[in-house]
């Protein structure tokens, strides 16, 4: 099979690497919403927002999307959704599988594929490797969140001093999962009090998880696992319907809020 390739130089690439990335950079400095984590509640929220028209950036601190959605449970490639979230992964395509009456068991990296690509597809936008670092509160309410390269984090500290810089939005999603960091940094603040995750119990979390999502502090919404952080719920171990379902009541709040 013969192949000739567009003759572009190596400047080229580089080039349009660095054209495109810094305008839509610039283009998302200031958000409607901005999600922070890019695992399943997070990635659900932000296609659910930007499906409904909503300027939505995610940031992920990882190289990678989906966190635990990868890899179901135990290393095993395997992830469960009880009824009725399996709703959830059918609109995706997602192949299932009903192990148990109302237990359903998916290929997670499929799953997670599935997800992601919907979520592009949805026209969120995306910055992977992006830590927050703080938030942006003015006039006792989050408008956004100040963000690093992910890599400055592994500099020796006598070197790490590189300052971050700020994006705007109106409203934030922390979907940082069972470490709720954005929730962290206003606890910091005294500005409210989280209580903790509690021991494993699957039949109360996912329901609670996602009755309890909720805008927590003006301007800050709460999904997933930093929930059950919030509130001191159980959590649920690998089971991710409450995370899909989570993610996706938090994007009708944050509609709602918007009036879209």
């Amino acid at each position: 099979m013969n192949i000739s390739f567009a003759s572009v130089s190596e400047n080229q690439i580089t080039g349009a690497i660095v054209a495109e990335f810094a305008k839509e950079f610039e283009r998302y400095l200031e958000s409607e919403v901005i999600v922070v984590g890019g695992g399943p509640s997070g990635l659900m929220a932000a296609k659910e927002l930007a499906s409904s028209g909503v300027k939505v950036l995610l940031i992920e601190k990882n190289n990678y999307l989906g966190g635990g959605f990868w890899l179901g449970g135990f290393l095993m490639n395997k992830l469960t959704v009880r009824a009725p979230a399996q709703e959830c992964l059918e609109e995706l395509g997602v192949p299932l599988r009903e192990y148990t009456d109302g237990l359903f068991v998916a290929d997670a990296a499929h799953a997670c594929s599935k997800l992601i690509a919907a979520t592009c597809d949805s026209g969120a936008r995306i910055l992977n490797m992006v830590m927050l670092e703080d938030v942006v509160v003015h006039d006792d309410a989050v408008c956004g969140v100040v963000v690093n390269w992910t890599a400055v984090s592994t500099l020796p500290q006598p070197v790490a001093c590189v300052d971050p810089v700020s994006l705007e939005s109106h409203l934030v999603i922390d979907a940082t999962g069972h470490e709720a960091v954005v929730l962290k940094k206003l606890e910091a603040r005294k500005l409210l009090e989280t209580k903790g995750e509690g021991a494993m119990w699957v039949d109360k979390s996912e329901d609670l998880v996602v009755t309890r999502t909720s805008e927590l502090y003006p301007g800050l919404i709460v999904t997933g696992m930093a929930v059950s952080t919030a509130f001191g719920l159980p959590r649920m171990g690998p089971t991710f319907g409450a995370m899909l379902l989570s993610g996706r009541r938090a994007a009708e709040i944050a509609i709602d809020k918007l009036g879209h």
